[in-house]
């Protein structure tokens, strides 16, 4: 886009264009290691799936090669976070549960993002930050939806 035509863009299209780097920034400066990431990362996605999740549907939803996937839960199963098991509505398939040793972890990594968050909106008021939290939370439920309606028209 030219710096004439990106000008000549209303405050509010402005706002919209800076969504995508906004989101890439908030992901960036996790408050995590990058272990811990991406184990909160497989730990969320699995806890939230509404089905039972595969190594295979893992990649899918993480958007990563099922290798990349299988090496993930691989490190999670050694740590005690993950543990497979046969599926309770195909028993030939092998799904991934947590444990509760990765249910506590699921819970000490979402009370660290909430710290930071309160950290880092500590200028905020209450209704801010009560107002942008409501907000995202919808945003990613919304944000699945559309990935999963997007993937099943792709089916």
């Amino acid at each position: 886009m030219s710096s004439a035509s990106f000008s000549d863009q209303s405050p509010d299209d402005l706002a919209l264009d800076q969504i995508g780097p906004a989101l890439s920034r908030l992901r960036r400066r996790a408050p995590a290691s990058g272990k811990d990431l991406s184990r909160n990362l497989v730990l969320n996605v699995i806890a939230d799936a509404p089905d039972e999740t595969t190594v295979g549907g893992l990649a899918a939803e993480m958007g990563v090669a099922q290798p990349v996937a299988s090496r993930t839960v691989a490190a999670l199963i050694q740590e005690g976070l993950l543990r497979r098991a046969a599926s309770q509505l195909d028993g030939r398939r092998t799904v991934l549960e947590l444990t509760e040793h990765g249910e506590a972890e699921r819970g000490r990594f979402a009370a660290e993002q909430r710290a930071a968050f309160l950290e880092i909106t500590a200028a905020w008021s209450p209704e801010e930050r009560l107002l942008f939290a409501r907000l995202l939370v919808r945003y990613g439920v919304d944000a699945t939806a559309w990935s999963r309606s997007r993937a099943a028209a792709r089916d």
